[in-house]
């Protein structure tokens, strides 16, 4: 009687959201501390585009951070009476922090790249259609190094490996990185419209977001690449 009491309360609609709402929580604070170094250094920044090498550079602790935060939100059972966030994620921290950055820093370094060139397009006297060519490989970069950021999270591949799988399912599930994009667009909208601060604040949501969307992709390799 007392197991099904337990398991009742633990697994009810109630207590299933009271445990997501925690889990968010902790998994946030927990972001956020591991990303403080770059964050507090980004905010003390001026917004200006000459600034754009250096913003990529405090944004390298969030790759790990929100690595973590994803593995953490896989794997945690929103069950109140079995709830441990706080030791996925430095779980998930420690394991995936250099596979993390293997996926994080070179798709920062392209993103710059590209975002440097589109601002400097008028004094590079270059057409202005030029633009249209650049914003889609940025976000095809930027979708691709989310996807293979989410694979190195929850699996362990090489890589090569990671990345193949991270551009094969741009194809194989178009849901995802639609998902991804729009997801993508939400947080720069919010980052421009309000600050970089009300991003990071909501960091566990995008973290959940990128868990959520990403499960057809999440499942497929499950099924047919891992034994």
């Amino acid at each position: 009687m007392s197991t099904a009491v337990r398991r009742e309360f633990g697994e009810g609609p109630l207590s299933r959201g009271a445990a997501l709402v925690y889990t968010l929580l902790v998994v946030e604070l927990l972001l956020l501390l591991c990303a403080a170094p770059g964050l507090a250094a980004l905010f003390a920044l001026e917004r200006h585009v000459s600034n754009l090498p250096l913003v990529a550079v405090c944004a390298v602790p969030l790759g790990p951070a929100l690595s973590a935060a994803v593995y953490a939100l896989h794997r945690q059972r929103l069950d109140l009476t079995d709830l441990h966030p706080w030791r996925l994620f430095w779980r998930g921290y420690r394991a995936n922090l250099a596979g993390s950055l293997l996926v994080w820093v070179p798709t920062l370094l392209w993103l710059t790249v590209i975002a440097v060139n589109l601002v400097n397009l008028p004094a590079a006297g270059v057409p202005a259609w030029w633009a249209v060519p650049l914003v889609l490989v940025g976000a095809g970069v930027a979708v691709v190094g989310v996807n293979a950021l989410v694979i190195t999270s929850l699996f362990t591949f090489r890589l090569p490996d990671v990345i193949r799988l991270a551009g094969y399912f741009v194809l194989r599930t178009p849901l995802v990185p639609v998902g991804t994009a729009l997801l993508l667009v939400a947080a720069t909208m919010l980052t421009l419209v309000a600050s970089e601060a009300a991003l990071a604040a909501l960091g566990s949501v995008l973290a959940l977001a990128l868990v959520r969307g990403g499960e057809p992709m999440i499942a497929t390799i499950r099924k047919e690449f891992v034994r």
